[in-house]
């Protein structure tokens, strides 16, 4: 039998056609579906069920207006609920039998209601949507009860939903919840895409978090692309899934979504071709050194000291220093620093100045010539912790008396065009 709360609900919904509506405080309460899509799928998979509002003259109303009318914990709930019932009894309409349908709920409603309650389970059962077919979105906001919020979200899991967090990485969020509720899927807010088109910076740290949720589990959905730009970062980014205005609005009319397509083919060959051109650079940089560096290591191999095999690598404007490493990673010698460099020195980071014994196997370049001996390896930019600046290193491993060493070379990543 269903649940109270289903009856309860039930005569507040009216079906028009194919479509269903509900009321609210005098206010009609409608569907809107914004595809989903996935980058390498290059198609849907799934749609965000959002509510649209409309009063007698049939005047939209803000969302955010709708949300300000009740005026209890009971009526907060109702509604929440109501705009659940009203977008599964639209979607279960909807001939596609496949693709996710996205809810939103809000930490404090989940929350206020009781975890044990059938609620949800009980509209599933009555509409006939199978659960794993639901993608609850969890919204980014305080809740006093984390616990509260961990056994309910334990208990949509249960019933065969997926889970996501919704606007990460902006306001409240932040990994704890990541670790406390482990989703599935993460959504990230439209202000990380703003910024990193704004700035390289906030671009690269957009790109790392993508990295890191990925090693969390989660797959990472990027909401709010309103331009061309702005779907190129989230290609770049490597994010899984992409929302926005610029492939679809928010459409009312259902039998539009399956002309809802988006034109990744096109997107996606741009983006070869991006990394195409900036692929080159790094390229030429192993074409343009890599006979200095057999130079320079024939020389080390002879005994010549550092600063002669070494003079013509550092006397290049855009070599910042030069070192020597042996099997087990750890700097043999002093490094070479280029005048323009000494020159340049950020008086703040001089303790890091000497690496005088320092351990650099940790780092890919230096396993990466350790395997692969006689060939030059080049890394992408990453932060030299020398000296807390962006750069790109050069490793060559040769055999000098049956042992393997690896000559370094650290070049400016804003000397050159990158990747």
């Amino acid at each position: 039998m269903p649940a109270p709360e289903v009856d309860l609900l039930s005569p507040m919904l009216n079906q028009q056609g194919d479509t269903w509506t509900a009321d609210f405080r005098g206010l009609k309460l409608r569907t809107a579906l914004q595809p989903i899509y996935s980058i390498s799928h290059k198609r849907t998979v799934g749609y965000e069920a959002l509510i649209r509002a409309f009063d007698n003259d049939n005047s939209a109303v803000l969302p955010l207006h709708l949300f300000e009318l009740p005026d209890s914990e009971a009526e907060n709930l109702l509604l929440d609920r109501l705009c659940r019932y009203l977008h599964i009894r639209n979607y279960s309409g909807i001939k596609d039998q496949l693709n996710w349908l996205f809810l939103n709920v809000s930490p404090r409603v989940v929350t206020s209601g009781s975890q044990s309650d059938s609620f949800f389970g009980a509209l599933l059962k009555k509409t006939g949507l199978p659960p794993h077919r639901i993608v609850m979105e969890i919204v980014e906001q305080p809740t006093d009860d984390a616990e509260r919020l961990k056994d309910t979200v334990a208990y949509y899991r249960d019933l065969g939903c997926l889970i996501a967090i919704d606007d990460f990485g902006a306001g409240h969020s932040n990994f704890e919840r990541i670790w406390n509720l482990s989703p599935d899927i993460v959504k990230l807010d439209r202000t990380l895409l703003t910024r990193a088109l704004e700035d390289q910076r906030a671009r690269h740290i957009l790109n790392g978090m993508v990295t890191l949720l990925h090693q969390s589990g989660c797959l990472v959905l990027l909401e709010g692309v309103e331009t061309r730009d702005q779907a190129m970062i989230a290609i770049d980014a490597g994010v899984d899934f992409v929302q926005g205005f610029y492939f679809r609005r928010p459409c009312l009319e259902f039998e539009e979504l399956p002309h809802a397509l988006a034109d990744l083919d096109e997107l996606l060959l741009e983006y070869k071709k991006r990394k195409r051109i900036t692929q080159d650079p790094t390229q030429q940089l192993v074409s343009f050194f890599r006979t200095p560096f057999h130079r320079a290591t024939e020389k080390l191999q002879l005994g010549q000291r550092m600063e002669l095999a070494c003079f013509e690598l550092l006397n290049h404007p855009t070599v910042s220093r030069c070192y020597l490493v042996d099997n087990k990673g750890v700097q043999i010698t002093d490094t070479l620093v280029s005048d323009a460099t000494v020159r340049n020195q950020d008086p703040r980071f001089l303790p890091l100045e000497n690496t005088a014994s320092a351990d650099w196997f940790r780092q890919q370049y230096l396993r990466q010539a350790l395997a692969q001996p006689d060939n030059l390896h080049v890394t992408t930019p990453y932060l030299c912790v020398t000296g807390a600046y962006m750069c790109v290193t050069l490793s060559l491993a040769y055999q000098c008396q049956g042992e393997l060493k690896v000559l370094c070379c650290d070049i400016l990543a804003n000397a050159h065009q990158t990747p």
